[in-house]
């Protein structure tokens, strides 16, 4: 079952920022930060594979920590620009990673996501409940149009979430990112800026027809279908 539950109790509405929220399914708590995710997030944004491919500081502090709970992640939601909520188990509240709304236009009623999965969660499917979850509540309840992805060329399982939501390619922004490899010393810590393109996935309503039936028959977890 996927459930949106207010935050102190703010009532739901179409206005230009999102409402404080949590959002619930069968595996997964989607809720805003608190102070008590900083360790695990810190030592999930200094994996090899998170530095690779996000624009973060490199090596992630807890000075850098304590700034995205406590001012930038909550001025995403009250400056309209989009929503960043930690990903975490229902049964452990362990984080499993991050979803985060951006470059919000509330206009045109539409967004872009990015996730992020902490190392011991991949492979479990987590990025795709998650972005699926945020989807139906986007299209559902808040009455968005269009969502988009931008995934780097060579992050083949970033892509393997947009695949399997339905996504639709739609292009290549050439050169348009900047990423990060490791260099010679990479064994001390070392790391060096490249250019990389980026693929542009457009999820539209009528796309996500099906999705959440699909991916529970393939076993990926289990179906949700009802909120409150």
């Amino acid at each position: 079952m996927l459930c949106f539950y207010p935050v102190f109790g703010m009532e739901l509405r179409m206005t230009t920022t999102f409402p404080s929220i949590s959002i619930s399914t069968d595996r997964l708590v989607m809720r805003p930060f608190e102070m008590a995710d900083i360790p695990a997030y810190i030592e999930m944004m200094n994996d090899e594979t998170v530095v690779a491919w996000m624009d973060g500081p490199n090596p992630y502090t807890q000075v850098d920590a304590e700034r995205w709970v406590r001012r930038i992640a909550p001025a995403e939601r009250t400056g309209g620009h989009g929503i960043a909520l930690a990903v975490t188990e229902f049964l452990t509240q362990r984080l499993v990673g991050s979803v985060r709304l951006l470059d919000t236009d509330w206009r045109t009623r539409s967004t872009e996501v990015r996730y992020i999965t902490a190392p011991w969660a991949r492979g479990e499917g987590y990025a795709t409940e998650s972005v699926l979850a945020i989807a139906q509540w986007l299209f559902r309840d808040q009455g968005f149009e269009r969502i988009e992805l931008r995934t780097p060329a060579d992050n083949t399982a970033s892509q393997q979430v947009a695949q399997k939501l339905g996504c639709i390619s739609e292009g290549v922004l050439r050169n348009a990112r900047i990423a990060r490899t490791r260099t010679e010393n990479g064994a001390d810590g070392g790391w060096t800026d490249i250019r990389t393109d980026l693929i542009v996935w457009g999820l539209l309503p009528e796309d996500l027809e099906g999705v959440a039936e699909q991916l529970a028959d393939a076993g990926e977890y289990g179906t949700y279908n009802n909120w409150k």
